[in-house]
């Protein structure tokens, strides 16, 4: 459905709004336009997550110069469902004629929930594949392995650094399922990935 705040065309991806969803984003939007704080409360249940991003990235299509948009969480799995929303979000808003051209949505999380390298993923805890991680990325250990050829390094890390940051994934809403996918398909480590595309992301 489709209804103004003020003079902001908001796409919803449901037939009905409830009445604290219409006044939640009412107040996102009211802190959005004075560029300030907002602290705004809902019962879980109530549709906080939808409301929010149907409301974010109306703000952002209709005003292109305020796009940015950061979503924290506790959880992986919190951040993870986001995304999920937010894909479906993009996918109702082509389906109602929206043209959101070059719309990048991704999240980040450690390097133990995104690695592909077959040893350093086996490892359990964080702490350890952060470690074994940066033995085989650190820039110190790549040169040496330019003139010395026993020098492991990641192959994924390394094809990220032969493209363009604007090359390296196309625009869309990727969950972190989504970015593992692309990583085995492109070959490039999706953490890495991650954080060199995030300042293009919207």
């Amino acid at each position: 459905m489709r209804f103004y705040i003020d003079d902001l065309p908001v796409i919803f991806p449901y037939d009905y709004v409830y009445p604290e969803q219409y006044q939640y984003m009412c107040g996102l939007k009211k802190s959005l336009d004075s560029r300030g704080h907002a602290m705004l409360e809902m019962p879980s249940g109530t549709g906080k997550t939808i409301s929010l991003l149907s409301l974010i990235i109306a703000y952002q299509q209709f005003y292109p110069g305020r796009r940015k948009l950061v979503y924290c969480s506790r959880t992986v799995p919190e951040i993870d469902k986001a995304l999920a929303e937010l894909k479906r979000l993009m996918e109702y808003r082509r389906s109602q004629g929206c043209e959101d051209k070059d719309f990048l949505g991704l999240g980040l999380t450690s390097r133990k929930n995104l690695c592909m390298h077959p040893r350093v993923s086996k490892e359990r805890k964080g702490t350890v594949v952060d470690a074994k991680c940066r033995q085989i990325t650190a820039s110190w250990v790549r040169n040496k392995a330019k003139t010395e050829g026993n020098i492991e390094v990641c192959d994924f890390f390394e094809k990220i650094q032969t493209l363009e940051s604007t090359e390296l994934l196309p625009s869309g809403v990727y969950t972190l399922d989504d970015l593992m996918d692309y990583g085995r398909t492109s070959g490039m480590c999706p953490y890495y990935l991650a954080r060199r595309v995030i300042p293009f992301a919207d």
